[in-house]
């Protein structure tokens, strides 16, 4: 079976929150769907995969119920259900920042759609900012993009106010995923008192999917919270696994490291977890091994990666 994927937010005022929930977990289970979706005041921020015809009745409940913009829906497919389950949760807030001065619902930057991002990025003047995690932007930036040391997306607003501070009359141009994060972060930039600061509409993912592989300034891959890891250009599926303990991104290379063992550890998270831990995620994955009947050891905490960082489509 292929899946659709729709990656998608929506900021809007909502004022019942919770009743929203409670309407929407019905009809969504009603089709079949998983993935996630985040509710909470400022709006609404989802992943969700299903038959074309369940996500085109779940995006027409969407804009029905929050205004959802179907035009800004980044799509791709999947030949494996991507999601383990439905997940519908009420948040503070779609994408965590806690910045109060972040709302996008009163001010954000500047968009620029994918087919002039590459003019923007030309001008020398311009400071390039990547929003996202630095387990994302291992495996792909723009090139000459500013690339913060960043774990959350939380930690950027320290990042800005330290190291971008000199930049204020600059023009700032930033990218992320899926559009989110760049809301979020551009409202708190103009707060700061930036001058001029733009965000790639819709993400990485819209620009992969517009923008031709000849044209492109992206280089490597774009990291995506569910199953397929990563995607490049076209939103096809790149080849790239997940380690079963930390949930980043691996490269064929990255599993030939010594510092890999499969259920284990990988090169980024060895120094984590103590002898006893690793004795007892080697237990765990020859359990799971023998469940699975020999085969391929099953899909682990990428979920609880996708879940921790909130960070559904900023995606």
């Amino acid at each position: 079976m292929n899946y659709t994927v729709a990656a998608f937010y929506r900021f809007t005022t909502i004022a019942d929150p919770v009743g929203l929930c409670d309407r929407l977990r019905p009809c969504f289970a009603a089709l079949d769907l998983c993935g996630s979706l985040l509710v909470a005041p400022e709006g609404v921020n989802g992943t969700l995969a299903g038959t074309p015809a369940a996500m085109e009745q779940m995006l027409q409940e969407l804009q029905n119920q929050v205004g959802l913009q179907l035009a800004e829906v980044k799509f791709s497919s999947a030949l494996e259900k991507p999601f383990n389950r439905l997940k519908i949760r009420l948040k503070k807030e779609i994408i965590t920042f806690r910045q109060p001065a972040a709302d996008p619902n009163q001010q954000v930057g500047t968009y620029v759609p994918p087919r002039d991002w590459n003019q923007l990025l030309a001008d020398p003047d311009v400071v390039v900012l990547d929003t996202r995690n630095d387990y994302e932007t291992a495996i792909g930036s723009f090139e000459g993009a500013v690339v913060p040391p960043i774990q959350q997306f939380t930690d950027l607003a320290d990042f800005i106010r330290n190291q971008l501070a000199e930049a204020k009359q600059k023009k700032i141009a930033m990218f992320c995923t899926g559009g989110i994060r760049c809301e979020k972060a551009s409202a708190f930039m103009k707060a700061e008192g930036f001058a001029e600061v733009y965000h790639l509409q819709g993400g990485i993912l819209k620009y992969l999917e517009e923008v031709a592989p000849d044209a492109s300034k992206w280089q490597g891959d774009c990291y995506v919270f569910d199953r397929r890891v990563a995607v490049g250009h076209g939103l096809t599926t790149s080849l790239y696994s997940q380690c079963f303990c930390c949930g980043d991104p691996l490269s064929g290379q990255d599993r030939l490291r010594t510092e890999f063992e499969e259920g284990v550890s990988c090169h980024r998270c060895i120094d984590q977890s103590s002898e006893d831990d690793k004795a007892r995620f080697r237990a765990r994955h020859r359990k799971l091994m023998q469940q699975a009947g020999g085969g391929a050891c099953p899909t682990q905490g990428m979920e609880s990666k996708t879940m921790a960082s909130e960070t559904i489509n900023a995606a």
